[in-house]
C-alpha cells in the first residue's frame, strides 16, 4: 500500500497495512509501526480509534513512553486539548525522577523514569504505546504512574498482542487498540498477512 494512499472508505484499521513489516533480521522488532505516522489521514484515524473508548471518560493528561510512545501520545494529548508526560528511559531527565526497572519485549533488563513535579494523587491519566508485545514496558509505566497516586483512566496502542502481558493489561485497565478482531490473531502470529505484498 502506498504510504500515502487514501482508501475512499475508512473502517477502523484501514491503515494497518501502511506499517512496515521488519526486513533486518531477528534483532529487531517483527514490524514497524510508526511508517502508518507518515500518512496524515492514517494518523488522524489511528487517534480517533485510539480515543472512541474514553469520549465519556475524564483525563487530565496523556502520558508516553519513550520513544515511538511520544508520536502517539503527543497525538492523542493533541486531539483531546491535553498535556503531555513524557515516561523516559532512565538517565535522561535532569530533574528529580523516580524510577522502575522492567523487561522489555527482547527480555533486556531496563529502567524508565518520570519526573517527580507532575503527577499528583487523583489526577487522571491516560496512558499511550505504540505496541504492547509481551506488556513489560506498560506495566513498569503503569506502576511508575501509580506510585505517585495517579490514577490510570486507560492504555491506548496501535496493537495489543495477546500475550499473558497483554491479557493481564485487558483485565485489569479499560484499554483501546486498532486492531480488528479478525485481525487480532495475524497479530498474535507476529505475521500479517498484508505483508506478503509489501514493496
Amino acid at each position: 500500500m502506498d504510504v500515502f494512499a487514501v482508501p475512499a472508505e475508512r473502517p477502523k484499521g484501514w491503515y494497518l497495512p501502511l506499517m512496515a513489516p521488519n526486513t533486518r533480521g531477528p534483532a529487531f522488532a517483527w514490524l514497524d509501526p510508526s511508517r502508518l505516522y507518515c500518512n496524515s489521514q492514517a494518523l488522524a484515524d489511528c487517534v480517533k480509534d485510539l480515543l472512541a473508548p474514553f469520549h465519556n471518560d475524564p483525563i487530565d493528561l496523556v502520558a508516553g513512553i519513550d520513544a515511538m510512545g511520544f508520536i502517539l501520545g503527543a497525538s492523542v494529548a493533541t486531539a483531546l486539548g491535553k498535556g503531555f508526560l513524557a515516561i523516559r528511559k532512565a538517565g535522561h531527565l535532569c530533574v528529580e525522577a523516580q524510577t522502575q526497572n522492567y523487561s522489555d519485549y527482547t527480555g533486556r533488563e531496563k529502567t524508565m523514569e518520570v519526573r517527580l513535579d507532575v503527577l499528583r494523587p487523583g489526577l487522571r491519566v491516560l496512558l499511550v504505546d505504540q505496541w504492547i508485545e509481551t506488556g513489560g514496558t506498560m506495566r513498569a509505566a503503569i506502576q511508575l504512574l501509580e506510585r505517585q497516586g495517579a490514577a490510570v483512566v486507560g492504555v491506548a496502542a496501535v496493537a495489543i498482542e495477546n500475550t499473558e502481558g497483554g491479557k493481564w493489561i485487558k483485565d485489569n485497565y479499560k484499554f483501546s487498540h486498532c486492531v480488528p478482531e479478525e485481525l487480532q490473531g495475524q497479530v498474535d502470529g507476529k505475521r500479517l498477512n498484508c505483508f506478503q505484498v509489501f514493496n
